[in-house]
């Protein structure tokens, strides 16, 4: 076998909101890259079609709520020792500021930061995570380097992922477990096919990014096998911007 720092093969990731979009195919190339995987989303069905898309034996699946962290904790017991984490699980409301509300925020907060961390917290309280792993948060940019109209509570939750993580970071070096974010600008995900932007908008709306397209979900997944792989053993506590330049104007 050829040398391959980015292999991932004998490491047990562990990945949320895997049934669609960058958690689909994060998992698909991780497997592809030789992980073992446990994943897991809301829609079984969609859930489903990714595991039958899963390269190599050995993975689990499960069906979870974020919504409801205690059922979710009494799933997470049952996991087997990790190498890796990965947070793919999101959720987006566009609310104009003066018009968000109590709910709102809750809503959006509860999946996009407090269930990531308090189910990171989880597994390193029962030692799910042991030394040499590593844990990736997707965030974006949105709240990190930038916002949009009606985009107050998103740019919010992932602005503060992006905070605890650098704590997380500090605290948890001492056990060589490393701890990351990406940071994607928009990810192609057939925005259009869903009705709310036409075609015509979409290639508009592109020309906002000098490399001229959106990401590809793929293109995502390759920088969390990065962070996941022994190529990136010295990188944590990093904010990894992959926006088509579209920050740099």
């Amino acid at each position: 076998m050829s040398y391959n720092p980015f292999s991932l093969t004998g490491k047990m990731i562990f990945i949320t909101g895997a049934s669609s979009g960058i958690g689909r195919a994060t998992s698909i190339e991780c497997s592809k890259m030789g992980a073992k995987l446990v994943i897991t989303g809301r829609n079984e069905k969609r859930l489903n079609e990714t595991f039958e898309s899963l390269v190599g034996g050995g993975h689990q699946q499960f069906v979870a709520d974020l919504n409801d962290l205690n059922k979710t904790n009494n799933i997470l017991r049952e996991l087997p020792n990790l190498n890796g984490i990965v947070h793919c699980a999101g959720y987006m409301k566009t609310v104009p500021f003066q018009f968000l509300n109590e709910e709102d925020l809750a809503s959006v907060m509860k999946i996009n930061f407090m269930a990531p961390t308090l189910i990171t917290q989880f597994l390193l309280k029962t030692n799910k995570i042991g030394k040499g792993g590593s844990i990736v948060f997707i965030s974006s940019i949105s709240g990190v380097f930038c916002s949009s109209p009606g985009g107050g509570i998103y740019s919010a939750s992932k602005g503060a992922l992006n905070g605890v993580v650098k704590t997380m970071a500090i605290e948890f070096a001492i056990k060589n477990i490393r701890v990351n974010t990406i940071c994607p600008g928009m990810i192609d995900s057939n925005i259009y096919s869903e009705g709310t932007i036409t075609e015509e908008q979409l290639k508009e709306d592109t020309k906002r990014y000098p490399l001229k397209r959106y990401g590809k979900p793929e293109e995502v997944a390759f920088a969390v096998i990065y962070l996941l792989s022994d190529a990136s053993a010295w990188v944590t506590g990093s904010n990894l911007l992959i926006d088509g330049g579209y920050t740099l104007l």
